[in-house]
C-alpha cells in the first residue's frame, strides 16, 4: 500500500514540477517579447541576445531555461534570429503581429 502511494505522489511531484518549469519557460517568453515590443525591435531593427537575457534575473541569465524560451520562440517564428558582428542578434518576425500580441495577452487575468 504504501508503496502505491509513494508512486502516486511522486507522479503528481514530478507533474508539479513540469508544470513549474513550463510556466517559468512561457514566463520567461513573454518578458522577451515584451522587451523587444517596447524597444520596437521589428523586422530588420536587431539587438544582441545579450540584451534581452538583461531582463532576467542574475540567476536566470544563460540558464536552460532562457535558452529554451528562445528557440520555443524561434520555432514558433515569433522572432528571427541572425549572427551579426560574431554574436546572436533577435528581432520581432513583423509578419507575426497579430500572434505577439495574443500570445502576451493570454493568460494575463491569471496575474
Amino acid at each position: 500500500m504504501f508503496y502505491a502511494n509513494f508512486h502516486a505522489s511522486r507522479k503528481i511531484l514530478i507533474g508539479m514540477i513540469l508544470f513549474v518549469i513550463m510556466d517559468l519557460e512561457k514566463a520567461i517568453m513573454k518578458r522577451f517579447l515584451r522587451k523587444l515590443v517596447n524597444l520596437n525591435i521589428w523586422g530588420g531593427r536587431h539587438t544582441e541576445l545579450r540584451n534581452l537575457q538583461k531582463s532576467l534575473p542574475d540567476h536566470l541569465r544563460g540558464s536552460k531555461e532562457a535558452k529554451k524560451a528562445v528557440k520555443e520562440l524561434a520555432n514558433m517564428e515569433l522572432i528571427i534570429i541572425k549572427p551579426s558582428t560574431g554574436e546572436l542578434h533577435v528581432s520581432l518576425n513583423s509578419h507575426k503581429q497579430q500572434e505577439i500580441y495574443k500570445f502576451l495577452s493570454e493568460d494575463d487575468s491569471r496575474g
